[in-house]
């Protein structure tokens, strides 16, 4: 069985943690993975593991995508991935962000919600294009706003696992 070969572009827990559970899987290998800086905790994870990095700036480019990969993942990534780099990976580019697209683009997306007082959100896996947050939506899931959530919670107790879980049955249907 060919394994599928993935690139990780993103930070903090949300990539951490797809980076952890992609570790865990028979079926995947991920060939590089693409933090801010060699600080962040997927670089952090990637490093124990011994899994190449390449550090992007504002921009991922084709240059900085290995030859062979499948697939290219965002996960909490602020950089914008060009299209000869999308086009570098077999299947493309797939993206989590945090809103019921096309709601609430930006980075700023889970705030917007909040202040506006939404009490449905949720998270979105899409395909990267050329725009920002605009691409071919391939799943959603929403989840209920309560009245004891923060900006903070929505984001670290709802909205990022929702990620992770979009991602997880994305990748089991590849």
């Amino acid at each position: 069985m060919n394994k599928l070969k993935m690139m990780i572009v993103g930070q903090k827990w949300l990539a951490e943690k797809l980076l952890a559970w992609c570790l865990t899987q028979s079926n995947i290998e991920v060939i590089a993975v693409s933090p801010p800086n060699n600080t962040d905790r997927l670089a952090r994870l990637a490093t124990i593991h011994q899994t190449p990095i390449v550090v992007h700036d504002k921009t991922l480019t084709a240059n900085q995508v290995p030859t062979g990969v499948d697939i290219i993942l965002t996960a909490h990534a602020y950089c914008f991935v060009q299209k000869q780099a999308r086009d570098k990976a077999r299947l493309g580019a797939v993206g989590y962000h945090p809103s019921l697209l096309p709601k609430y683009k930006g980075k700023h997306a889970v705030k917007d919600a909040f202040d506006n007082g939404d009490k449905i959100v949720g998270g979105s896996l899409y395909q990267l294009d050329d725009g920002w947050d605009t691409g071919q939506v391939l799943a959603q899931k929403s989840i209920t706003v309560d009245d004891g959530d923060t900006l903070m919670s929505l984001w670290q107790d709802k909205l990022a696992p929702i990620g992770v879980e979009l991602f997880k049955g994305f990748l089991r249907t590849l």
